[in-house]
């Protein structure tokens, strides 16, 4: 695992509360993820795991407490200006322009760009890093496999070069030879150096990637740590790795 820097984290979470109507979604939720390190965010369904990175997106409004990006309170800053600050998401059920190409989903991740022969060359670099999705350039996104879709909802996010990648639950409803794969493509951006929040319903996979794990049960953080401790952990051994 590369090592995290040290000085200020990259996000900083502290004290989140977030309430749908009268239903407390998220309370009291400190977290924070260093530049280079993989962090993963894992627990039940509904416990408030999506919630968290549609805070960080700023998708969703905030009840209490306050996100920092780069030490820069983004509490209050609109979706779109989030990701110029160098935050790209990868959402639940990867989200295609389904009837759009391969290449015009890819240059979707550009918008916040302007700068156009690096973004070829960025197009370029995502078609090295999936070859899929080079032999599929043309292809309508909507008939590529799940596993495809997922790649290219990868490498859509990384045009927009970010310095911080949300993935929401990268894993969900693929065929385990699939999974394995993606699991292989995240663990060589962490090579790479990108910084990964990782959302993930497979707590075994996601904390034999990462370098650290929170457990959020019911909107409140209840164990954090080290991700190789926490695969040892009787509690969440228990809750979540069978």
């Amino acid at each position: 695992m590369s090592g995290a820097s040290s000085g200020a984290p990259l996000l900083a979470i502290e004290d989140l509360s977030i309430h749908y109507g009268r239903v407390q979604a998220l309370e009291h939720v400190n977290l924070e993820v260093r530049a280079g390190e993989v962090v993963t965010l894992i627990g039940a369904n509904g416990a408030g795991k999506s919630t968290t990175l549609r805070s960080i997106s700023r998708i969703v409004p905030i009840h209490r407490g306050r996100i920092a990006f780069d030490a820069r309170d983004i509490s209050g800053t609109r979706p779109s200006d989030v990701v110029r600050l160098g935050i790209a998401q990868v959402p639940e059920g990867r989200r295609m322009l389904a009837r759009q190409s391969v290449l015009d989903n890819l240059l979707l991740g550009a918008y916040t760009r302007s700068d156009a022969a690096e973004i070829q060359t960025d197009i370029e670099r995502q078609f090295t890093r999936f070859p899929v999705l080079a032999e599929r350039r043309r292809q309508m996104a909507g008939t590529l496999s799940g596993g495809e879709q997922q790649m290219l909802a990868i490498a859509r996010s990384l045009i927009s070069r970010p310095r911080l990648l949300l993935l929401d639950e990268p894993s969900l409803g693929l065929a385990p030879l699939i999974v394995r794969g993606i699991f292989e493509i995240i663990r060589d951006l962490h090579t790479a150096g990108v910084t990964i929040l990782l959302v993930e319903q497979n707590a075994s996979l996601a904390l034999q990637i990462a370098d650290r794990a929170y457990v959020l049960e019911a909107g409140r953080l209840t164990i954090a740590g080290p991700a190789a401790e926490l695969l040892t952990d009787e509690r969440v051994r228990r809750a979540y790795l069978g």
